[in-house]
């Protein structure tokens, strides 16, 4: 099977590096050439919980040639009508677009690639760009391998295309396939709504966020406007990594905020050390996925009456950073939230 991983950055090195163990043609595809010729002249470096040196091809977008069975898409949103456009002379008719995008884009993919091609995924896992060539692991080794992908068709069948991906991914970490791939995707989305959002908006690691009263708060009040958000939406919400997220539902009277919070701590424990891609971007002034993650339920509940105020807090302030060019302050900023 000849792969394409789109999208070389933290998460694709760490992915690419261990399909490229496999007896696949893998190839990494990303815009930073000084980190595919890291990648090639050292192999794909991966510290953090793990630390192991893996030997992979990697090439530029510019440098494609053929055509691919499989696309592991795990570039931006922002750029998906540019990275499709240049994708598409290399799909054939049965090639498979699997994306590990943030967010909810299956229906905007499957609209410019067909809906044939897509099936939908999402990462179960965290890792940060460290330098050229160099990924870093955030998630727990034992976490990462029990729990790293779920995986689905868009009509919920388990079909013999989706059975043979999940058994790539495994090489990787153990993947599930999900019958129900929107509440899924959702359900992931409610995680870096709450999580990735904070981490963003406050310039620190998921730690930081569950060791602070107000940000744990916080996020959790941001959990639970995605829950009554995609409630409205008629979304279903699935489990992830054996965890129903409607665990972080709050009452109207607040009486379970406490245990809430509780269990948000120990849920996101073995991620403490992750810091969100989007405050990684910030750090680099430049444009984030905010409007595909926090935006999402801000517009959403706009449209179907749901208030969604620490959400809204959130997109104000990463978009502040994102036009100062500056890196949000733990301190600064959680004055909005207290």
């Amino acid at each position: 099977m000849r792969i394409a991983v789109m999208g070389a950055g933290s998460l694709g090195t760490i992915i690419g590096a261990y399909l490229s163990q496999t007896n696949e043609d893998v190839e990494l595809i990303d815009v930073n050439k000084e980190h595919v010729d890291a990648l090639n002249e050292k192999g794909a470096t991966l510290v953090g919980t793990v630390n192991e040196n893996i030997p992979v091809k990697a090439i530029t977008p510019e440098e494609m040639t053929g055509t691919y069975d499989l696309v592991l898409l795990l570039t931006k949103q922002l750029f998906n009508e540019q990275v499709l456009h240049n994708l598409e002379p290399y799909l054939r008719d049965d090639s498979t677009l699997l994306s590990l995008q943030n967010g909810v884009p299956e229906e905007s993919l499957a609209r410019i690639v067909g809906k044939n091609r897509v099936v939908g995924g999402s990462v179960e896992f965290g890792a940060t760009w460290i330098e050229p060539g160099v990924s870093e692991l955030t998630t727990a080794a034992d976490s990462f391998k029990q729990n790293a992908f779920a995986i689905g068709e868009l009509d919920g069948r388990n079909t013999e295309r989706i059975q043979q991906i999940q058994e790539l991914l495994n090489h990787v970490g153990h993947t599930e396939i999900s019958a129900n791939l929107v509440g899924t995707k959702w359900s992931k989305l409610l995680v870096n709504v709450a999580m990735s959002g904070m981490s963003a908006a406050l310039g620190c690691t998921y730690g930081d966020i569950l060791n602070d009263e107000t940000a744990v708060k916080s996020a959790v009040m941001l959990a639970d406007e995605t829950l009554k958000t995609g409630a409205a939406a008629g979304i279903e919400f699935a489990e992830l990594a054996g965890v129903h997220v409607g665990i972080f539902s709050i009452k109207e009277d607040k009486s379970n905020l406490p245990m809430v919070i509780e269990i948000a701590k120990k849920v996101f424990t073995p991620q403490a050390s992750l810091r969100a891609s989007m405050l990684q971007d910030l750090e680099k002034e430049r444009k984030t996925e905010i409007d595909y993650i926090n935006g999402v339920i801000a517009e959403k509940g706009k449209e179907l009456g749901v208030a969604t105020p620490y959400n809204d807090i959130v997109v104000r302030l990463v978009k502040q950073s994102e036009e100062e060019k500056s890196v949000p302050q733990f301190e600064k900023n959680i004055a909005a939230f207290r």
